[in-house]
């Protein structure tokens, strides 16, 4: 990894900003974005330059790399949120700040500024105000960063604003990657390569697409290794610090999450390169997935074989035959993104986890490749396995679609059987039957 990963302190709202950097850096972080703010490093505190000293020399004994954020949404304005901006009145207040956050920024050593446009329509405002900010501050680099909702929302209005600019050296980009799940036309990994070496600062979350909510990562749609792998390739060597300021609440929790979300990541963006390069690497890093992170081996190990450009077949087949239980429910879980260019095999490996007797075995194999691929006669013995055995019937992909007169016949006669023997029928069964009726 070239770059430094960060937390931001508008996620430790609720600590001490003392507190919230020995934390951050205590979970295995190397740097921080400092969002200034009332109680974290205020900008118009009389002995900001004593207390600017202070938190330079803690973040120096921390070994923590920093960012400048001005994202505080009440420091300018007690009843306005974010207000005001460089595209509203009072825009004089915003750029002063700016400039303070600079000086700020100079004196702790921080890489860049990052800031925002604001909401409105006057490009002309934009434009004299960060003229003003450019013109006034020490030299520290400025990201400016797209926001939903903002004037500047999209990467391509950033280096617009930048090109009308005359394209001056402190002026670059600071991309969130979960912004662009929610508003760009193409992937975090794209805008990445797109911003090059203007980039200056990243943050990370995870978005949907179409909602501008911070979300720690794994809910939404946010390729997390992918992105990772894009700022390797592009040579990036900043801070990428995780951006979830709606989390004070349980910042030390959400942080220590978010840090091994990003760890295993890190290693999974890592490991595609390797089987990329070298194809026979794949056996080692596969059977090594369960170390880095017990809790998502599944999906790491699904990413490799995505990644592999090898002989699938003979691949999948060597690792399921040979492998461990949980490297056999992996290769069954991945067949629902490589089965297709591989079915026979597929098949042939659904049938096998089928005839087992373990349980995470036959819920892998009635996934989305079964639904496509499987015939409709074991499939249908698959479904009543999984009542035999006490798999819920919500891990069977495409279960409506498939169910036919043939299986609820299969299922009546099994509920029959249950009660005949006086022992309860799974839930599962009579909901599938109360359905059909």
């Amino acid at each position: 990894m070239t770059f430094h990963l960060g937390y931001g302190t508008n996620g430790f709202a609720n600590h001490r900003l003392d507190d919230a950097l020995a934390v951050i850096a205590d979970l295995g972080y190397t740097a921080v974005a400092l969002t200034l703010d009332h109680h974290h490093l205020d900008p118009y505190a009389d002995d900001v330059a004593q207390q600017t000293k202070r938190v330079a020399a803690r973040l120096a004994e921390l070994g923590l790399r920093s960012v400048v954020e001005t994202g505080a949404r009440y420091l300018l304005d007690p009843r306005r949120k974010h207000h005001p901006t460089l595209v509203s009145e009072s825009q004089e207040v915003r750029v002063d700040f700016l400039v303070r956050a600079t000086r700020i920024a100079a004196d702790l050593g921080s890489d860049c500024v990052s800031f925002w446009s604001g909401i409105g329509t006057s490009w002309e405002l934009l434009r004299s105000g960060v003229s003003a900010v450019l013109d006034s501050a020490p030299p520290v680099p400025l990201g400016m960063e797209p926001e939903p909702g903002m004037l500047v929302e999209r990467l391509e209005d950033a280096l617009r604003l930048r090109s009308e600019l005359g394209e001056p050296e402190a002026l670059r980009i600071t991309l969130d990657v979960g912004h662009c799940v929610a508003v760009e036309p193409v992937d975090a990994a794209a805008c990445i390569r797109r911003a090059g070496d203007l980039l200056v600062n990243v943050q990370l979350d995870d978005m949907l697409p179409g909602v501008h909510e911070h979300l720690e990562f794994g809910e939404g749609h946010l390729d997390l290794p992918g992105t990772l792998a894009a700022l390797t390739d592009i040579g990036y060597t900043g801070v990428a610090a995780v951006e979830l300021p709606r989390h004070s609440h349980a910042a030390p929790d959400v942080a220590r999450r978010s840090f091994a979300a990003l760890r295993s990541a890190s290693w999974v963006a890592a490991a595609e390169r390797q089987i990329r390069a070298d194809p026979t690497a794949l056996e080692r890093l596969f059977a090594g997935a369960g170390r880095v992170d017990r809790a998502r081996e599944d999906d790491l190990r699904v990413r490799l074989l995505e990644a592999y450009p090898g002989d699938l077949a003979g691949t999948l087949t060597t690792l399921y035959r040979h492998g461990s239980s949980a490297e056999r429910r992996a290769v069954l879980r991945a067949l629902g993104t490589v089965g297709a260019r591989v079915p026979e095999v597929g098949v042939e490996l659904v049938k096998d986890a089928l005839r087992t007797n373990e349980t995470g075995l036959v819920a892998a194999a009635l996934g989305p490749f079964a639904r496509e691929h499987l015939d409709q006669h074991s499939w249908r013995h698959g479904v009543l396995k999984c009542l035999f055995m006490g798999v819920p019937l919500d891990v069977v992909a495409g279960l409506a679609e498939r169910t036919d007169d043939e299986l609820l016949r299969m299922v009546a006669g099994f509920a029959d059987e249950r009660e005949a023997a006086g022992r309860a029928v799974p839930e599962d069964a009579l909901a599938l039957l109360r359905k059909a009726a």
